[in-house]
């Protein structure tokens, strides 16, 4: 393939052009499996190509490392391309060890089974939501500085503080009652209102936290992309109530 602006060679399909320095591809999917990663390239709503990464899973200590490596390959499919927007669905350990190798902000789209691909595709015609610099650490407030549940508590609100789309997290009381969780801390995000915040509501045994979850949603509609990304990043961490 040759760059699109200059003409110049390109050792692969959608690279970064390193003549004229112009991107390639604009969005990056990828498909994350345990031994096979798809990353797919796409540049204005069209598929610029997909590139595939595979491994054998190793065990017991071998498998830090084993993984670490497999994912710093889909690292450097990524970095190569240098896209706007990264996605990626697939298994939960696999998407944790890319992440940290990532300087991209890398955003959950798809439940496992469907096709990422066309999913981002089709999000591609709705109205763009706004991205949120502040760091995570900064967006949480309020006068309720206690997390039901301890660390996983944290690591829940985090999910919410780490995207993109949301400006305020602001966690409410802990209260007792209701029906109790009996598989650990769980938590789930409530239908958007009509300006696009949601709540998380975070259970530990009969002890309950409402969570106010504000977006950069406009609407209901808007709103409700944001709880399902945080649903399913909740389900991908192993908290999904």
């Amino acid at each position: 393939m040759e760059c699109r602006r200059c003409g110049s060679r390109l050792d692969r399909a959608g690279d970064f052009c390193l003549v004229c320095r112009h991107p390639n591809v604009d969005t990056v999917v990828c498909e994350l499996g345990r031994e096979r990663a798809s990353v797919t390239g796409l540049f204005e709503g069209e598929r610029v190509g997909t590139w595939t990464v595979t491994t054998i899973q190793e065990t017991g200590e071998a498998e830090k490392r084993e993984r670490r490596n497999f994912t710093g390959r889909v690292a450097d499919e990524i970095h190569r391309k240098r896209p706007e927007e990264v996605y990626a669905t697939g298994e939960r350990d696999v998407l944790g060890t890319l992440r940290g190798q990532l300087h991209y902000d890398l955003r959950r789209v798809a439940d496992p089974g469907e096709d990422a691909v066309e999913t981002v595709l089709a999000r591609s015609e709705e109205s763009p939501l706004a991205v949120v610099e502040t760091p995570p650490r900064e967006k949480l407030g309020g006068s309720h500085s206690t997390l039901v549940g301890g660390r996983a508590g944290q690591a829940i609100v985090a999910i919410a503080t780490d995207h993109p789309h949301v400006k305020k997290v602001i966690p409410g009381p802990i209260e007792s009652g209701g029906r109790g969780s009996r598989t650990g801390v769980r938590a789930k995000a409530t239908r958007a209102d009509g300006r696009g915040n949601v709540r998380l509501l975070v259970r530990d045994g009969s002890s309950v936290q409402e969570v106010r979850v504000v977006t950069t949603a406009a609407d209901r509609e808007q709103g409700e992309r944001v709880r399902e990304d945080l649903n399913r990043a909740l389900d991908e961490e192993g908290f999904r109530e």
